[in-house]
């Protein structure tokens, strides 16, 4: 619930208290609270899903809520009619969980951080998260995400550019901006340092790891991942849900991808930061884009919207040049997300294309009668969406067959059928897993085979090290390079 302390003009305060009695809305009026004469303070407890209803009913009747208005929060009210209250806003027909745009943007500033606190907490999620991804270890990884700072910033912008607020866009828009860059420059750092004190071999091939490889082919459910928790935050913020828990989905769209841009430095494998990269300005514009939409859809405008409508309304004009430079920031930032996803988009349909030719690829290979006791059981491509790139995009393909049984051609094979449907140099990686079946009918296709839409194998575990494999004997391989 809310307690709404409201300064209002003894021209205003007849106006003030018919409406609040008209809502049987119980009040006191305090007489001499400035030093003023001609003002009073009215006060009055709301359950928190009738403010922005009560607030909008002031306005519409001239009451100007600008000079003092202080909307907190309360913990219980005992009144003539609040229990009346809370069965017509809470339980009743007129139940809705939106709150005030005030509540709204003091919730989301109050998800700031200082620039100590927030740098520190981004520098240790990205710490925590390139250890995790160099460990393949999703739960060091998830630890990560729980210390992540990002949500608030992505929300405080989010929410500046619904209320038209040049400030909080500003602020949002830097802190994501500069946070991204501190994450991928600890994670550098990081690796750099475990390269040079050999606490990992220099020879590890970074993109063979389970959960950077996850990251460094991003796809459309990469993208759902960020437009679900940029909109969860919205809806969180915008009611009276919780959004902490909300934090952790929005950073873990980004900081592991973050963390993985690092790595790739470090160990100078352009595909791995290139396709990293791709996955964080994708989300992080995915995660802006859908908070705002959310917001929108519920019904946060700018301030000056309410007043423009109220000078219409009254027969007030202004001319059209003075209202559209008044929305210059919000439709600035909004162009420059949407012109940044569009050309970030275009790049990852491109690459969720290159994916499924890759995957078709594949799987026409495995349907081939030579190959019919293999049993497909991952597919997994490196970053393929830029044709400038120098290096040739490589294919990893997880195989498993009979025990002691060659399959010498079968990664040319691939090779060559990935070539025609691509038209793209590719290298590829075969690696085997040895198996026996007994008592059950063989299927073609695992029912995983985890062939991905636009991304990585979801189980495909490859070996850390190019070179003989752990299990079934060396992986084979053919390519160009």
């Amino acid at each position: 619930m809310r307690l709404i302390k409201l300064l209002v003009s003894e021209d205003s305060r007849s106006t003030v208290l018919d409406i609040l009695e008209s809502e049987n809305i119980d009040f006191v009026v305090t007489k001499d609270a400035t030093e003023r004469g001609d003002t009073v303070l009215v006060e009055f407890p709301l359950p928190t899903q009738a403010v922005e209803f009560v607030m909008s009913e002031l306005r519409e009747a001239g009451v100007d809520d600008r000079e003092y208005t202080v909307i907190a929060s309360a913990e219980t009210a005992k009144t003539t009619h609040y229990h009346e209250l809370e069965d017509r806003f809470v339980a009743g027909v007129e139940e809705d969980d939106a709150v005030a745009p005030e509540e709204i943007r003091a919730k989301a500033l109050d998800m700031h951080r200082n620039a100590l606190t927030y740098y520190s907490l981004t520098i240790f999620s990205a710490l925590v998260a390139a250890a995790g991804l160099l460990m393949d270890s999703p739960a060091v990884v998830v630890g990560a995400m729980v210390i992540a700072p990002q949500v608030g910033s992505a929300l405080i912008s989010a929410v500046g550019i619904s209320l038209n607020d040049r400030r909080m866009i500003r602020m949002g828009f830097m802190q994501q901006l500069f946070g991204f860059a501190v994450a991928i420059a600890g994670a550098l750092v990081l690796g750099l340092t475990m390269k040079s004190g050999q606490v990992v071999t220099s020879v590890l091939d970074v993109s063979t790891i389970g959960q950077i490889s996850k990251r460094i082919s991003p796809g459309f459910l990469s993208v759902l991942v960020a437009l679900c928790a940029g909109g969860a935050g919205a809806f969180g913020l915008a009611t009276a849900l919780p959004v902490s828990l909300v934090g952790v989905m929005i950073a873990a769209a980004l900081i592991p991808a973050a963390a993985a841009v690092g790595i790739g430095l470090a160990w100078n494998l352009p595909s791995v930061a290139l396709g990293a990269i791709l996955l964080l300005v994708v989300n992080a514009v995915a995660v802006n884009v859908s908070a705002f939409v959310v917001l929108w859809y519920l019904g946060y405008r700018p301030e000056e919207w309410s007043e423009e409508e109220a000078a219409r309304t009254n027969g007030e004009t202004k001319s059209v040049g003075d209202s559209a430079k008044k929305y210059v920031p919000a439709v600035a930032a909004l162009l420059s997300l949407l012109v940044v996803f569009v050309g970030a988009g275009g790049l990852l349909v491109g690459q969720i294309a290159f994916d499924n030719a890759v995957n078709t690829a594949v799987e026409d290979v495995m349907e081939k009668d030579e190959y019919e006791e293999l049993e497909l059981a991952a597919v997994r491509t490196e970053v393929g969406m830029i044709r400038t790139l120098d290096q040739t995009p490589e294919v990893s393909v997880v195989v498993r067959r009979p025990a002691d049984t060659p399959y010498p051609g079968l990664a040319e094979t691939v090779r060559q059928q990935i070539q025609q449907e691509t038209d793209r140099e590719v290298n590829v990686a075969v690696e085997f897993v040895e198996g026996q079946d007994a008592g059950r009918e063989r299927t073609r296709l695992t029912a995983a085979s985890t062939l991905s839409v636009g991304g990585p194998a979801a189980i495909a575990r490859l070996p850390a090290v190019r070179g003989p494999s752990a299990v079934g004997g060396p992986p084979a391989v053919a390519g160009t390079n």
